[in-house]
Parts: C-alpha cells; sequence; structure tokens
C-alpha cells in the first residue's frame, strides 16, 4: 500500500506551467466562466421570450448560440480542472468577477440583440486579455481555447449585428 507521500506526489501536477502562473491563468478563466454563463443564460432567456416579426429567425438563432455557448462552458470549467483548481459553480460566484450582468427585464426583440453583441463582445475582451497571461507561461492549450472562444463570439456578434445594420 503505497504512503502519504507517494499519494501527494502522485497528485501533484507537473505539466510544465508553474503553479504560480496556473492560478493566474485559472483566475482568468473563472472569469472567461463568469462571463460565458451569463451570456449562455441571457441567450437562453431571450429565446424562450424573444416577440415580434423576426420571432421564428431570432428563436432559432438564439437557440444555435445557447446550445454552442453550453458546451464550452464545460470545456472551460473542465480546462480550471486540468490546471489543478475548482470551478466556480454559484452566481454569487459568477457575480463577483462577470462583467456581464444577469438580465432581470424581458427587452424587445431588437435590444435583445443589442445586449447579446456587447455580451459576445465582452467575452471576446475576457478571452483576449487571458491570452496575453497563457502566452507568458506558455500555456499553449489555453490560448488555443481562447483564440477558439474568440473566433465563435466575435462571429456571434457579427451575425447578430448584421440584424441591425442600417443602411444609409
Amino acid at each position: 500500500m503505497p504512503n502519504r507521500v507517494e499519494i501527494e506526489r502522485n497528485t501533484e501536477i507537473n505539466i510544465g506551467i508553474s503553479e504560480k502562473d496556473r492560478k493566474a491563468v485559472c483566475k482568468g478563466l473563472n472569469k472567461l466562466l463568469a462571463d460565458s454563463y451569463l451570456l449562455y443564460l441571457k441567450t437562453q432567456n431571450y429565446h424562450w421570450n424573444v416577440t415580434g416579426n423576426m420571432f421564428q429567425s431570432l428563436h432559432l438563432l438564439f437557440e444555435q448560440q445557447y446550445q454552442e455557448q453550453a458546451k464550452s462552458i464545460d470545456v472551460i470549467a473542465e480546462r480550471i480542472r486540468a490546471l489543478g483548481e475548482f470551478a466556480p459553480g454559484s452566481f454569487a460566484a459568477f457575480s463577483k468577477v462577470s462583467s456581464i450582468k444577469e438580465e432581470t427585464t424581458i427587452p424587445s426583440a431588437e435590444e435583445m440583440i443589442h445586449r447579446l453583441v456587447e455580451g459576445n463582445e465582452r467575452v471576446v475582451t475576457t478571452a483576449r486579455e487571458l491570452v496575453a497571461i497563457a502566452d507568458s507561461c506558455e500555456d499553449d492549450v489555453t490560448s488555443d481555447l481562447m483564440i477558439e472562444r474568440m473566433q465563435v463570439h466575435e462571429k456571434n456578434a457579427w451575425m447578430l449585428r448584421s440584424l441591425i445594420t442600417h443602411q444609409a
């Protein structure tokens, strides 16, 4: 039977990133997780509650976006765990670090679009900030994840923005 020292040695994380750097990356990942979760919740809320002449197209677009966001939330949380930290999982924890606020009203369809553009852009900004941190400690896995998230959310913002852009 292994002794305690052997068990502790086997649980140490040795992936070429220092504990200090892993903690710094996880701090950024926690914010990204919070932003992503609150955007997911907002998108799903709008999917359920959108009305108006764009109902069908927005209902489907919002569903497509929140389903992709749900998958990404799990990937982000799993990255936090792989780096040796626990992922936050409560609204209280999310609200302390998120740059996206919880939705408390049911806005018009056009306002929903504006708010989702803003939310997607905030996720991009959070991910972009984290790329610099991850790159500085050679955490290519987190950098790749951030680049993927930026691509998705920049595209989402563009698609949403295209619905409300008026040509002169």
